[in-house]
């Protein structure tokens, strides 16, 4: 039995496709699809990588995709480097995490119009509030009885007032 990437190699081949062709058709780099034609998969950080790429792969090459993934399963267990999955339930979660989680399912094309309407309602009450209060309150009302004093006037501060013919 051929193994994935004996099957990906020659199904490229017999379309007369470069690995140049694969590479802009499929968005993979030209490095990733030498390695998958080699089955050369240490040059991935992840099998998450090589299981995306494969699929993507024998995908645009027309191939049985659920067998070739399972074929590539069964490969990429006999190796050291991608036999396990890491972990994804025995991971600690923090408070952090679980408000990013909360955060990540909103709609923000609907959260944030709504939430910049809020704002603003609440800015202008808050502000027509003290605007109101200001404009009611008495501007003597701080100063203590008897502190106030008119300013002395001189002669020069007072008009003469015209003298009023006697009746």
């Amino acid at each position: 039995m051929s193994t994935v990437a004996e099957q990906l190699r020659q199904a490229r081949e017999a379309q007369n496709l470069t690995v140049y062709q694969v590479a802009e058709i499929t968005k993979i780099r030209t490095d990733h699809i030498r390695a998958l034609d080699e089955g050369n998969y240490d040059v991935f950080s992840a099998p998450v990588y090589i299981r995306g790429f494969v699929r993507t792969y024998a995908t645009i090459l027309k191939l049985d995709v659920p067998k070739t993934m399972e074929l590539l399963g069964a490969e990429l267990a006999k190796t050291d480097k991608h036999h396990d999955h890491p972990p994804l339930t025995k991971q600690r979660k923090s408070f952090l995490d679980l408000v990013m989680f909360q955060l990540s399912k909103l709609n923000w094309r609907i959260v944030l119009p709504v939430l910049g309407i809020t704002v603003f309602i609440l800015l202008a009450v808050g502000a027509w509030r003290m605007w109101s209060s200001h404009k009611a309150k008495d501007p003597l009302a701080d100063v203590p009885a008897g502190v106030y004093q008119a300013p002395k006037r001189g002669n020069a501060d007072v008009l003469p007032v015209p003298a009023q013919p006697r009746r």
